[in-house]
This record gives C-alpha cells, structure tokens and sequence, in this order.
C-alpha cells in the first residue's frame, strides 16, 4: 500500500515543510487539486458537500498545480505530487502535455496525472469552451497528451481536435500514469479504457466496493485486467491498520489521507498538521 498526504486551500508557506515532512517520515504521494477561479454569480452545486454548496473556496488560496507541484519537489527528493484531479476539458491538450512533460522533467518523473470534468459548467463557460461534449473531447485529450509525451512527432484528426504533426521537447523519461477521477459510469469506462489508474473522491463503503467491482468487470471487457493499474481511494479505513489490510485486499493500491476537511474547517496552524502527519506515519505507515 502507498499513502498519499492531502491538503490544499490553506496557508501557502505551509506547503514545503509539510511535503518535506511526508518525505522523511515514509509518505509516497502528495496531492494537489485543482480550481481554476470562483464566479460571483452561479447556481452550479458541489457534488461533494451534502448541500450541493461551494462557498468552501470563496477566499481560498488555491495554488495552480504546475506550478506547486515544481516548487515543492525543488523541497525534495523522492516524495510523488498527484493531482486530484486537474479540470481537462476546460484547457487545450497541447497546452496540457507541455505542462505535464515539463512538471516531470523539473521533479525527476515524480508525477502523477490525476484527470477529471469538472462539475461546473461555469468552468467551461468562463474559459470560453463547450460544456456539451466534454466527455468525449476528454477522451481525445487523453490521446493527445500521451501522443505528444511519448516523443517524435505526432498528430491527431479527432471530432473535436485536428493536430498537425508537432514534437514538444522534453518528454518524460518514463510514461506519467494518467489517472482518471470521477465516480460516474462515463468516468468508470473512461479510467477502465484509458486509464493508468482511478481516483476516488470518497463516499459510502458499499459504494466503493461497488466501484471497484465495476472497474474490475470493464478491465476485463477491455482486455485490460493484466496492464498495471493504481487505485487511490479515500476511505475511514485508510486510519487504521486493520482498515488499510482490508483496502488492499480489495484491489487499492493507495490510500489518500488528510487531517482537515477543507470545506467544512477552517484552516490550521502549521504544527498539528505537522504533528498529525507524522502521528500517522508512526502508527500506520511504519507498520503496514
């Protein structure tokens, strides 16, 4: 099992003591999400608060992925940055693949390329690109960035893209794991299909075996059962020892965990985050 640390929307100076923190004390993963801006005026709901409300990211210092993720591995060493989940359909793939090859070649391919819709058409509107189709254009984007990753030229004639043949320089030196998140049969096919992995945002147990009993079947119909593939999840489980035993038995390959609800609590002071990371690595890290 790995253990992914999360926070985000707090204090910016927080964030390379705590990544250098995980490092020294046996985390694999530090992740890092993804909000573009905040509309005054909107009536789009959250699909991971109770209520459907977003006011949680009014205010929040909510720091761009590329260019967080480079500056904490400046910090360190051998510690992975994931995002969970960069917002695809509302930006450009090319744009996209020279950020990612880019954000692998400054950490030492220590990057991996959470994905996902955004759930706000506000999103789509805002950058100017259609709310309709977003699927499938993700689908062509995902084939856009691995083409453009993998080195030498490369173009594309899609439904919703037409490239001519270009070459980015660098390219990662090992392939960066495209991760899809999402909870929706659409996002379920797409990580099965496409997908070096899946990113789960958390909810009920029955609901997660559920996932991942749905995963397995279209891995399979896919012909995609024996392709390496990870699995992040957020569970209670991942708390206790016996909880991360049972996870992996179920097919998780790693747990994300933090210590505060960024949409309900307020942020903390540096030091119990620090002391909570380190309390975990301790008594669950060091032990699994």
């Amino acid at each position: 099992m790995r253990f992914s640390f999360a926070e985000s929307m707090c204090d910016v100076s927080h964030y390379p003591p705590l990544a250098q923190a995980c490092e020294e004390t046996g985390w694999t993963s530090f992740v890092v999400p993804d909000s573009i801006c905040y509309p005054e005026v909107s009536d789009s709901k959250y699909p991971y608060t109770p209520d459907g409300n977003r006011e949680f990211l009014d205010g929040k210092p909510f720091i761009e992925p590329f260019t967080l993720i480079p500056w904490l591995g400046a910090v360190t060493d051998k510690l992975r940055f994931t995002t969970f989940v960069v917002k695809l359909p509302v930006r450009h793939p090319v744009l996209v693949a020279k950020s990612v090859s880019s954000v692998a070649a400054v950490t030492n391919d220590r990057f991996g390329f959470g994905v996902g819709l955004s759930p706000w058409p506000d999103d789509f509107r805002i950058m100017n690109t259609e709310w309709t189709g977003r699927g499938t254009r993700m689908n062509e984007m995902i084939e856009i960035i691995r083409g453009l990753m993998a080195g030498g030229y490369y173009e594309f004639h899609g439904k919703y893209y037409d490239l001519e043949s270009i070459k980015i320089s660098p390219t990662p030196s090992v392939p960066v794991p495209i991760l899809i998140g999402g909870h929706s049969e659409a996002a379920l096919k797409r990580a099965a299909r496409l997908g070096d992995g899946w990113m789960h945002a958390g909810g009920d147990a029955d609901e997660l075996n559920g996932y991942l009993a749905r995963l397995s079947e279209l891995r399979r119909e896919y012909g995609r059962e024996h392709v390496p593939f990870e699995i992040h999840v957020i569970s209670l489980d991942a708390y206790t020892l016996d909880g991360v035993k049972r996870l992996e038995d179920a097919g998780v390959t790693d747990v994300i965990v933090g210590f505060r609800d960024p949409y309900t609590q307020p942020d903390m002071p540096l030091q119990p985050k620090l002391d909570a990371l380190r309390g975990y690595a301790d008594t669950v890290i060091a032990k699994a």
